[in-house]
């Protein structure tokens, strides 16, 4: 039989009294005295064994350890009345072990792998094969490869087609740090690891295959953050020729969608079309330009109520030319007092000086503001923020940027404080007209506010005319739940667009062809246009899973030190390796 006839998710209640074989690793045992009982797992599931003290398998495997690796040979019989577990699918029978086979003996575990404990997140990634055994983790790596074959799907569905482009390139000029590969045929050059494959496939496009996709490893040396791994990640890449902003969205809507519908519970997914939210909007709504849609919240601007009033704070605030951003909280008039100072201190850790508010409590306006404003005044708050009696409304008071991105972490937090954000809904959409240039205050000077390479709207003649503050690009970002999936863009396929762009950003023509020579050399060839963006592949199975940590859906990860604990890299190398590389040490002196 080998190793076994049947997998040890596979046995039901159909298969009693067949003789069958299961191998896999020991994940528990119950001594009843006169009985042995074992919870055997394997990648598809986990069946309970039962051995007899008169049976020679009892004390083998009353020595065995934890984790042991087994083959089992027995008779599939029910459990006995009470005893069903309707949790497993194997739930109904057990298999009475008849015969025994001892693959491998584990020692002591370093770490515990039973669901329930909490080991310390280092000895996690020390020990990570152990740690993918944990029914948990277990399951999000195998979702994370059921989730990648259906994007995978998606795509060819939608008539992309899969190409793959190269790992080892050029270091890029722009964008994250790169990782550094040295060359041993060419001393003291060296090649970088893709931070994306963003110039190849364009110059797939350049090529005339009009629509690409891969499965993407980017490779960016930066800091971890939850939703972020250090050193490489996965993303959906695709591009697509001869399309406009709206064809890039028909296409991958369908696709997103669809996998999460795979997943999720239908009624739960945002079908298409997604929203759409310009930039600017979505600063002011929400406060970020990554929106948590299942937050009802939506935040005013309110200078214009402040200015002249006898709060003389925003009022003094406004005419300098500082904003005041209302945040609503309904039916919160009822909450404590300790909960509002509670709000004021968390402003104050967002670096605000606090956090202005007024009750409309049932008996009149209350709180620091209220007695600062006539009835006129507090009336107009209440039509512009959308507020009833009962009701509480936050204020944030800044520089334009510090205030709106305060105003976005206190939504978030109300919103969390008074249960309004529906945790099983997934609401997609598009941020979109992004500006194409910003003012740098510090260099006092014109800077590319998101992406030098996308296309300003109007082309070149609103590069020519229009104030470039004013512009906005072709460029976008796709939203689910306040977690950013992709940027992307309608590319900038033209030359005489491309040096007009850079040369407002204080870019000459000659720092350009140096420095993106490659791709410009392409597009006087004949490029169509072209755009297209890269859902994170991570994120979208990190908000599938409804895991908060986006290590809880990779296989092998870095810690937030950028190393791998359980392969020592980054590693020291051998001097002989050094000397073919022609590279020399100069490490900071400890």
């Amino acid at each position: 039989m080998g190793y076994r006839t049947h997998k040890c998710g596979e046995l039901r209640a159909s298969h009693k009294g067949e003789t069958v074989k299961i191998a896999g690793w020991i994940l528990s045992k119950r001594d009843h005295g006169n009985l042995l009982f074992i919870d055997l797992r394997d990648n598809f599931g986990v069946t309970q064994v039962v051995a007899h003290p008169q049976s020679p398998v009892f004390s083998i495997l009353e020595k065995l350890r934890i984790e042991s690796v087994i083959s089992i040979t027995g008779e599939v019989v029910l459990r006995a009345e009470g005893t069903t577990n309707p949790k497993l699918p194997t739930g109904e029978i057990e298999v009475v072990a008849k015969e025994i086979e001892v693959h491998s003996e584990a020692e002591v575990l370093p770490i515990q792998v039973a669901e329930g404990y909490d080991n310390p997140e280092d000895q996690r990634l020390k020990y990570r094969f152990l740690d993918l055994r944990r029914e948990r983790l277990h399951n999000n790596i195998l979702l994370r490869s059921k989730v990648i074959a259906s994007l995978r799907k998606g795509m060819l569905n939608q008539g992309f087609t899969e190409f793959q482009t190269p790992i080892l390139t050029a270091s890029s000029p722009e964008g994250a740090r790169d990782f550094l590969v040295p060359s041993r045929l060419h001393p003291g050059k060296f090649y970088a690891l893709p931070q994306a494959p963003q110039q190849f496939k364009q110059l797939i496009m350049v090529a005339g295959f009009d629509r690409y996709f891969q499965i993407a490893p980017c490779f960016r040396d930066e800091d971890s953050r939850a939703d972020r791994s250090p050193g490489e990640f996965y993303q959906l890449d695709l591009e697509m020729s001869f399309v406009t902003q709206d064809d890039v969205f028909n296409a991958i809507e369908p696709v997103l969608s669809g996998t999460f519908n795979e997943f999720i519970d239908k009624s739960k997914v945002d079908q298409p079309p997604y929203v759409r939210i310009p930039y600017r909007e979505s600063m002011l709504k929400y406060g970020n330009d990554k929106p948590d849609l299942r937050n009802p919240l939506i935040i005013c601007d309110v200078g214009e109520i402040f200015k002249g009033s006898n709060f003389a704070v925003f009022a003094n605030a406004v005419e300098a030319g500082k904003i005041v951003r209302a945040i609503p909280a309904p039916s919160a008039s009822s909450k404590p007092r300790s909960w509002f100072d509670k709000l004021g201190d968390y402003a104050k850790e967002l670096g605000q000086a606090g956090l202005g508010y007024i009750n409309f409590a049932e008996d009149g306006a209350k709180g620091p503001l209220a007695k600062n404003l006539d009835e006129a005044r507090l009336n107009k708050i209440k039509e512009v923020v959308g507020l009833k009696t009962g009701d509480a409304v936050f204020f944030t008071c800044d520089e334009p940027e510090k205030a709106a991105k305060a105003a976005g972490y206190v939504r978030t937090r109300i919103g969390e404080d008074l249960g309004l954000i529906d945790k099983s809904l997934y609401k997609f959409c598009w941020i979109t007209d992004f500006p194409m240039f910003e003012y740098n205050e510090e260099d006092k000077k014109i800077d590319f506010s998101h992406n030098p390479f996308s296309m300003p709207q109007g082309g070149l003649e609103a590069l020519l005319n229009k104030d470039p503050l004013e512009i906005n690009a072709y460029q976008y970002d796709i939203v689910c739940n306040g977690v950013e999936l992709s940027s992307g863009a309608i590319r900038n396929h033209r030359p005489d667009i491309m040096f007009k762009a850079f040369e407002i950003a204080g870019y000459g023509k000659e720092v350009v062809e140096q420095k993106f020579g490659g791709m410009l050399n392409a597009f006087k060839y004949g490029a169509p246009p072209h755009g297209g963006c890269a859902p994170g592949v991570d994120r979208i199975v990190m908000l599938i899973a409804g895991e908060p940590n986006i290590r809880e859906v990779i296989m092998f990860p870095m810690n937030q030190q950028a190393q791998d604990l359980m392969m020592n890299a980054p590693s020291d190398v051998t001097e002989k390796q050094l000397r073919e590389l022609h590279i020399k040490i100069n490490a900071p002196k400890k």
